[in-house]
Protein backbone atom coordinates (compact mmCIF):
# COMPACT_ATOMS: atom_id res chain seq x y z
CA UNK A 1 0.00 0.00 0.00
CA UNK A 2 2.24 2.76 -1.32
CA UNK A 3 0.11 4.85 -3.67
CA UNK A 4 -2.26 7.19 -1.82
CA UNK A 5 -4.76 9.12 -3.95
CA UNK A 6 -6.04 12.25 -2.20
CA UNK A 7 -9.08 14.24 -3.26
CA UNK A 8 -8.10 17.90 -3.31
CA UNK A 9 -10.90 20.45 -3.46
CA UNK A 10 -11.44 23.72 -1.62
CA UNK A 11 -14.25 22.59 0.68
CA UNK A 12 -14.87 22.22 4.41
CA UNK A 13 -13.37 18.73 4.54
CA UNK A 14 -10.09 19.42 2.78
CA UNK A 15 -7.93 20.06 5.85
CA UNK A 16 -8.97 16.80 7.50
CA UNK A 17 -8.37 14.85 4.28
CA UNK A 18 -4.94 16.39 3.82
CA UNK A 19 -3.72 15.79 7.37
CA UNK A 20 -4.87 12.18 7.44
CA UNK A 21 -3.48 11.49 3.96
CA UNK A 22 -0.09 12.85 5.06
CA UNK A 23 -0.13 10.62 8.16
CA UNK A 24 -1.01 7.60 6.03
CA UNK A 25 1.68 8.37 3.45
CA UNK A 26 4.38 8.88 6.08
CA UNK A 27 3.43 5.78 8.03
CA UNK A 28 3.31 3.56 4.95
CA UNK A 29 6.40 5.07 3.36
CA UNK A 30 4.30 5.82 0.31
CA UNK A 31 3.70 8.46 -2.33
CA UNK A 32 0.89 11.03 -2.20
CA UNK A 33 -0.96 11.80 -5.40
CA UNK A 34 -3.07 14.95 -5.15
CA UNK A 35 -6.04 15.07 -7.51
CA UNK A 36 -7.48 18.59 -7.61
CA UNK A 37 -11.02 18.40 -9.01
CA UNK A 38 -12.82 21.44 -10.39
CA UNK A 39 -16.44 20.32 -10.14
CA UNK A 40 -18.72 20.87 -13.12
CA UNK A 41 -21.84 22.80 -12.08
CA UNK A 42 -25.15 20.99 -12.39
CA UNK A 43 -27.46 23.59 -13.94
CA UNK A 44 -30.76 22.93 -15.70
CA UNK A 45 -30.43 25.14 -18.77
CA UNK A 46 -27.44 27.33 -19.53
CA UNK A 47 -28.88 30.81 -19.09
CA UNK A 48 -26.54 33.52 -20.40
CA UNK A 49 -23.53 31.20 -20.19
CA UNK A 50 -23.98 30.63 -16.45
CA UNK A 51 -22.26 27.25 -16.57
CA UNK A 52 -19.11 28.70 -18.13
CA UNK A 53 -18.98 31.56 -15.62
CA UNK A 54 -19.45 29.27 -12.61
CA UNK A 55 -16.85 26.85 -13.93
CA UNK A 56 -14.36 29.66 -14.47
CA UNK A 57 -14.86 30.82 -10.87
CA UNK A 58 -14.41 27.23 -9.69
CA UNK A 59 -11.16 26.86 -11.59
CA UNK A 60 -9.84 30.15 -10.21
CA UNK A 61 -10.58 29.00 -6.65
CA UNK A 62 -8.87 25.66 -7.25
CA UNK A 63 -5.86 27.38 -8.81
CA UNK A 64 -5.48 29.50 -5.70
CA UNK A 65 -6.04 26.40 -3.59
CA UNK A 66 -3.23 24.63 -5.46
CA UNK A 67 -0.83 27.51 -4.82
CA UNK A 68 -1.54 27.40 -1.08
CA UNK A 69 -1.29 23.64 -0.72
CA UNK A 70 1.81 23.22 -2.87
CA UNK A 71 3.59 25.69 -0.63
CA UNK A 72 2.65 23.55 2.39
CA UNK A 73 3.58 20.28 0.72
CA UNK A 74 7.06 21.60 -0.03
CA UNK A 75 7.70 21.39 3.73
CA UNK A 76 6.24 17.90 4.29
CA UNK A 77 8.46 14.83 4.42
CA UNK A 78 6.58 12.90 1.72
CA UNK A 79 6.92 12.57 -2.03
CA UNK A 80 3.94 13.89 -3.94
CA UNK A 81 2.64 14.93 -7.32
CA UNK A 82 -0.34 16.97 -8.48
CA UNK A 83 -2.98 16.57 -11.19
CA UNK A 84 -5.71 19.05 -12.11
CA UNK A 85 -8.95 17.70 -13.55
CA UNK A 86 -12.46 18.98 -14.28
CA UNK A 87 -15.64 16.94 -14.05
CA UNK A 88 -18.01 15.13 -11.72
CA UNK A 89 -16.26 14.35 -8.45
CA UNK A 90 -16.72 10.59 -8.10
CA UNK A 91 -16.14 9.91 -11.82
CA UNK A 92 -12.90 11.92 -11.80
CA UNK A 93 -11.61 10.01 -8.80
CA UNK A 94 -12.65 6.67 -10.27
CA UNK A 95 -10.91 7.49 -13.57
CA UNK A 96 -7.64 8.26 -11.81
CA UNK A 97 -7.74 5.37 -9.32
CA UNK A 98 -6.45 2.55 -11.53
CA UNK A 99 -3.02 2.63 -9.89
CA UNK A 100 -4.09 3.79 -6.43
CA UNK A 101 -3.83 1.51 -3.39
CA UNK A 102 -6.05 3.74 -1.25
CA UNK A 103 -8.35 6.73 -1.91
CA UNK A 104 -8.73 9.39 0.79
CA UNK A 105 -12.06 11.25 0.87
CA UNK A 106 -14.38 12.51 3.59
CA UNK A 107 -17.05 10.35 5.16
CA UNK A 108 -19.49 13.25 4.85
CA UNK A 109 -19.62 17.04 4.80
CA UNK A 110 -22.64 18.51 6.47
CA UNK A 111 -23.17 21.67 4.45
CA UNK A 112 -25.69 22.24 1.69
CA UNK A 113 -23.17 23.43 -0.91
CA UNK A 114 -20.59 20.69 -0.29
CA UNK A 115 -20.41 17.52 -2.41
CA UNK A 116 -22.18 14.42 -1.12
CA UNK A 117 -19.18 12.43 0.07
CA UNK A 118 -21.30 9.44 1.10
CA UNK A 119 -22.36 9.05 -2.53
CA UNK A 120 -18.76 9.56 -3.68
CA UNK A 121 -17.54 6.78 -1.36
CA UNK A 122 -20.28 4.46 -2.60
CA UNK A 123 -19.42 5.01 -6.27
CA UNK A 124 -15.70 4.53 -5.64
CA UNK A 125 -16.18 1.27 -3.75
CA UNK A 126 -18.39 -0.20 -6.44
CA UNK A 127 -16.70 1.13 -9.56
CA UNK A 128 -12.98 0.92 -8.70
CA UNK A 129 -12.73 -1.88 -6.11
CA UNK A 130 -10.02 0.32 -4.54
CA UNK A 131 -10.24 0.70 -0.74
CA UNK A 132 -11.48 4.05 0.51
CA UNK A 133 -10.32 5.85 3.63
CA UNK A 134 -13.25 8.04 4.70
CA UNK A 135 -12.27 10.83 7.08
CA UNK A 136 -14.58 12.73 9.46
CA UNK A 137 -14.39 16.49 9.00
CA UNK A 138 -13.02 17.36 12.47
CA UNK A 139 -10.13 14.83 12.24
CA UNK A 140 -6.88 16.75 12.88
CA UNK A 141 -4.67 13.74 12.20
CA UNK A 142 -4.50 9.93 12.22
CA UNK A 143 -2.58 7.86 14.74
CA UNK A 144 -1.43 5.03 12.46
CA UNK A 145 0.28 3.42 15.46
CA UNK A 146 -2.87 3.43 17.57
CA UNK A 147 -5.80 1.05 18.02
CA UNK A 148 -7.26 -0.50 14.85
CA UNK A 149 -10.75 -1.98 15.19
CA UNK A 150 -11.88 -4.51 12.57
CA UNK A 151 -15.63 -5.05 12.12
CA UNK A 152 -16.04 -8.72 11.23
CA UNK A 153 -19.15 -10.47 9.88
CA UNK A 154 -17.50 -13.18 7.79
CA UNK A 155 -18.59 -11.62 4.49
CA UNK A 156 -16.50 -11.34 1.33
CA UNK A 157 -16.49 -7.57 1.79
CA UNK A 158 -15.10 -7.93 5.33
CA UNK A 159 -12.42 -10.28 4.03
CA UNK A 160 -11.50 -7.85 1.26
CA UNK A 161 -11.18 -5.02 3.78
CA UNK A 162 -9.02 -7.12 6.11
CA UNK A 163 -6.67 -8.21 3.32
CA UNK A 164 -6.37 -4.72 1.87
CA UNK A 165 -5.76 -3.11 5.27
CA UNK A 166 -3.00 -5.52 6.34
CA UNK A 167 -0.08 -3.15 5.48
CA UNK A 168 -1.74 -0.41 7.53
CA UNK A 169 -2.62 -2.80 10.38
CA UNK A 170 1.07 -3.72 10.59
CA UNK A 171 1.69 -0.21 11.97
CA UNK A 172 -0.89 -0.51 14.77
CA UNK A 173 0.15 -1.20 18.34
CA UNK A 174 -3.23 -2.77 19.06
CA UNK A 175 -5.63 -4.65 16.78
CA UNK A 176 -9.11 -5.83 17.77
CA UNK A 177 -11.46 -7.98 15.70
CA UNK A 178 -15.06 -7.39 16.78
CA UNK A 179 -17.93 -9.72 15.92
CA UNK A 180 -21.45 -8.49 16.63
CA UNK A 181 -24.20 -11.06 17.08
CA UNK A 182 -24.04 -14.33 15.16
CA UNK A 183 -22.31 -14.09 11.76
CA UNK A 184 -24.07 -15.75 8.84
CA UNK A 185 -20.87 -16.91 7.11
CA UNK A 186 -18.32 -19.66 7.60
CA UNK A 187 -15.31 -17.45 8.38
CA UNK A 188 -15.36 -16.50 12.06
CA UNK A 189 -13.54 -13.75 13.94
CA UNK A 190 -11.08 -16.43 15.05
CA UNK A 191 -10.35 -17.16 11.39
CA UNK A 192 -9.72 -13.47 10.80
CA UNK A 193 -7.34 -13.37 13.77
CA UNK A 194 -5.54 -16.46 12.43
CA UNK A 195 -5.15 -14.74 9.05
CA UNK A 196 -3.54 -11.76 10.77
CA UNK A 197 -1.24 -14.02 12.81
CA UNK A 198 0.18 -15.43 9.58
CA UNK A 199 1.25 -11.88 8.80
CA UNK A 200 2.86 -11.71 12.27
CA UNK A 201 0.07 -9.45 13.51
CA UNK A 202 -1.44 -10.24 16.89
CA UNK A 203 -5.06 -9.32 17.53
CA UNK A 204 -7.74 -9.66 20.19
CA UNK A 205 -11.14 -11.14 19.31
CA UNK A 206 -14.16 -9.39 20.82
CA UNK A 207 -17.60 -10.97 20.63
CA UNK A 208 -20.74 -9.01 21.39
CA UNK A 209 -23.64 -11.51 21.49
CA UNK A 210 -27.34 -10.72 21.28
CA UNK A 211 -27.09 -7.37 19.52
CA UNK A 212 -30.54 -5.81 19.72
CA UNK A 213 -29.95 -2.35 18.30
CA UNK A 214 -28.90 -1.38 14.81
CA UNK A 215 -25.48 -2.90 14.07
CA UNK A 216 -24.15 0.40 12.74
CA UNK A 217 -25.16 2.18 15.95
CA UNK A 218 -23.64 -0.64 18.01
CA UNK A 219 -20.38 -0.42 16.06
CA UNK A 220 -20.19 3.30 16.72
CA UNK A 221 -20.65 2.68 20.44
CA UNK A 222 -18.02 -0.07 20.49
CA UNK A 223 -15.50 2.07 18.60
CA UNK A 224 -16.05 4.93 21.02
CA UNK A 225 -15.93 2.78 24.18
CA UNK A 226 -12.76 0.99 23.05
CA UNK A 227 -10.98 4.20 21.97
CA UNK A 228 -10.36 2.98 18.42
CA UNK A 229 -8.33 5.24 16.15
CA UNK A 230 -9.89 3.89 12.95
CA UNK A 231 -12.33 1.19 11.86
CA UNK A 232 -11.75 -1.40 9.13
CA UNK A 233 -14.92 -2.82 7.56
CA UNK A 234 -16.44 -4.20 4.40
CA UNK A 235 -18.40 -1.49 2.62
CA UNK A 236 -21.83 -2.00 1.02
CA UNK A 237 -22.06 -5.74 1.45
CA UNK A 238 -25.48 -5.67 -0.23
CA UNK A 239 -26.44 -4.09 -3.53
CA UNK A 240 -26.59 -0.30 -3.68
CA UNK A 241 -30.33 -0.55 -4.34
CA UNK A 242 -30.87 -2.51 -1.13
CA UNK A 243 -28.62 -0.11 0.76
CA UNK A 244 -30.61 2.83 -0.61
CA UNK A 245 -33.90 1.26 0.41
CA UNK A 246 -32.98 -0.16 3.79
CA UNK A 247 -30.07 1.95 4.99
CA UNK A 248 -27.30 -0.36 6.11
CA UNK A 249 -24.25 -0.38 8.30
CA UNK A 250 -22.08 1.41 5.74
CA UNK A 251 -24.53 4.26 5.41
CA UNK A 252 -24.79 4.66 9.20
CA UNK A 253 -21.01 4.72 9.62
CA UNK A 254 -20.46 7.14 6.73
CA UNK A 255 -23.03 9.46 8.22
CA UNK A 256 -22.02 9.37 11.88
CA UNK A 257 -18.58 7.86 12.54
CA UNK A 258 -16.29 10.14 14.60
CA UNK A 259 -13.23 8.13 13.52
CA UNK A 260 -11.86 7.38 10.03
CA UNK A 261 -13.22 4.35 8.13
CA UNK A 262 -11.17 1.97 6.02
CA UNK A 263 -13.73 0.55 3.55
CA UNK A 264 -13.37 -2.12 0.89
CA UNK A 265 -15.93 -3.87 -1.29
Amino acid sequence: MKNILLLVHDDDGQEARLQVALDLTRGLGGHLRCLDVSILPNIAGDFYGATAMILEDERERESANRTRLEERLQHEDVTWDWTDITGELSLCLAREASLADLIVVNRGIDTILSPDMRQVASVLLHETKTPVFAVPDPAPSLNVAGHALIAWDGSHAAGAALRAATPLLALAERISVIELGTPDATASADDAAAYLSRHNLQSTVIRVPGVEKDIGVQLLAEARNRAADYLVMGGYGHSRLREALFGGVTRTLLQHSPIPLFLAH
